[in-house]
C-alpha cells in the first residue's frame, strides 16, 4: 500500500516535496506523472542499491530519496516549471527494468502538482 502526500500549487521557480509511505519490501520505487491529455511518464526511480535514474526533463531540478527508517520515498522538486504540472504517482515493485512502469505492482492514488 502506498500513501502519497505533498502536492499542491506553486509558482514557477518554487519548490515542493512529495512523500510516499510504503508498507512492505520491494526492490524498486519511483515517481511517475501524468499531465492532462498525455501518457503517464517516468520522473525518477530508485533501486534498493541506491542507484537512481531521472527523466531528462527533471535532471538537476528533482531529487529522489528514500528514508528506510520511516518507510518513506521522497521527491524534492525545485525550480518548478509550468510544464511540471501533472498528477504525480508513487509506484513500487520488484522490477527488472525500473523505467518500465508496467513492472510496478503497487501504485499510489496520485497527488496533484500545479505550477503557474
Amino acid at each position: 500500500q502506498l500513501v502519497e502526500s505533498g502536492g499542491g500549487s506553486v509558482q514557477a521557480g518554487g519548490s515542493l516535496r512529495l512523500s510516499c509511505v510504503v508498507s512492505g519490501f520491494v526492490n524498486c520505487m519511483g515517481w511517475f506523472r501524468q499531465a492532462p491529455g498525455k501518457e503517464r511518464e517516468v520522473v525518477a526511480v530508485r533501486v534498493n542499491d541506491g542507484s537512481t535514474t531521472y527523466a531528462d526533463s527533471v535532471k538537476g531540478r528533482f531529487t529522489i530519496s528514500q528514508d528506510n527508517a520511516v518507510n518513506t520515498l521522497y521527491l524534492q522538486m525545485d525550480s518548478l516549471k509550468p510544464e511540471d504540472t501533472a498528477t504525480y504517482y508513487c509506484a513500487a515493485g520488484d522490477v527488472v527494468y525500473p523505467l518500465d512502469q508496467r513492472e510496478y505492482n503497487y501504485w499510489g492514488q496520485g497527488t496533484q502538482v500545479t505550477v503557474s
